[in-house]
């Protein structure tokens, strides 16, 4: 395993670590036979949040008795101190644990920073905590370069977590914004919410940043963790036939795709909205056609129950066209099940 430095945390940890979204379908012993062969292979660094439902909770039962061999990142999306330090807490009960290492100021708007930063903000929570021990260091998760440019002027950020990939690269002058002042440039979405099918290629491009101090691929399985495993590991220099690679996902997927992050949520018709985009991708974009479309019949509501109030759009933070991508799903499965009449 290749270890780096977490920044000004001084924190020591694995390039690769964990992402703690997928694991929330897992049954406790699928988590902790992913957890001990990550260890197993010198992965320390896990990642969850308070959003996440049952992930903390999962991962602290997963790593009970080798508390010590994992550095814990978690976040909130709290604005007070009150609400903060509540989830904390929370946070700490989950993990089992009296310390966590990481605290992260969870995807703010600019104006909930405000709030964030103002009296009575959940920074005092935060800073609270880290005095008296509760949690190690303070970052900050973002999808907007807006956000994640004022957070490279804010003192008490050491770490920053924010969208890069093949097709997402809008940070890529902050990212070295950030390496200059030794804060620590933790990448999520590394295969774009799924839409990237190449984990292997997607993980490669990531690697060759020298910005990217840390990846955290979302795994759910050993397989899976094998496999992204041996793709960071792997410091090769770049082929031609991978440029060529990057390049083809570009064109396939464009900027218009949904990356999973369902801030869009709660549809106010019951819609599925990430659901939709996922089989709608392997529909139009992976020749799954059967596949797709059996997953699409299980949804509960359709697209087409979209009653066009825009609600989605305004939530989204890459500022989607929810609605007429919706249309657009539904038309393509409406035109697939023609196809088989």
């Amino acid at each position: 395993m290749r270890y780096v430095t977490l920044g000004k945390t001084g924190l020591k940890v694995s390039k690769i670590g964990l992402g703690g979204i997928p694991i929330q379908k897992n049954s406790a012993e699928e988590v902790r036979e992913l957890l001990m062969y990550l260890m197993e292979q010198g992965v320390n660094y896990v990642d969850s949040a308070r959003g996440y439902t049952v992930s903390e909770a999962l991962l602290g039962e997963a790593m009970e008795g080798y508390r010590d061999r994992f550095v814990i990142a978690t976040k909130s999306m709290a604005v007070t101190k009150e609400a903060m330090a509540k989830d904390i807490d929370i946070s700490l009960g989950n993990f089992r644990t009296d310390y966590i290492d990481l605290y992260q100021i969870h995807n703010p708007s600019m104006e909930n920073l405000d709030r964030i930063l103002a009296e009575g903000g959940a920074l005092e929570a935060l800073m609270e905590a880290k005095e008296a021990g509760k949690i190690g260091h303070i970052g900050l998760t973002a999808h907007s370069t807006e956000v994640f440019e004022r957070a490279l002027s804010l003192d008490f950020v050491e770490t920053i977590m924010f969208p890069y990939n093949i097709v997402e690269f809008q940070g890529t002058e902050l990212m070295k914004k950030a390496a200059e002042k030794n804060v620590a440039f933790i990448d999520m979405k590394p295969l774009a919410g799924g839409a990237i099918e190449d984990g292997r290629l997607a993980l490669r491009y990531i690697c060759s940043n020298p910005d990217v101090t840390v990846v955290i691929p979302g795994m759910y399985s050993v397989d899976e963790a094998k496999k992204n495993i041996e793709a960071v590991l792997d410091d090769s220099p770049i082929t031609e036939e991978e440029k060529a690679g990057f390049e083809k996902v570009r064109e396939e997927l464009g900027e218009n795709f949904c990356r999973r992050c369902n801030y869009c949520q709660p549809c106010s018709a019951g819609i599925n909205i990430s659901g939709v985009f996922l089989f709608a991708g392997y529909l139009q974009r992976y020749g799954l056609e059967e596949w797709a479309y059996d997953r699409y019949q299980s949804l509960a509501v359709k697209p087409e129950a979209c009653v066009d109030c825009g609600l989605c759009e305004t939530r989204c933070p890459y500022h989607l066209p929810i609605r007429e991508m919706l249309r657009k799903c539904a038309s393509d499965f409406a035109d697939y099940e023609k196809s088989l009449k």
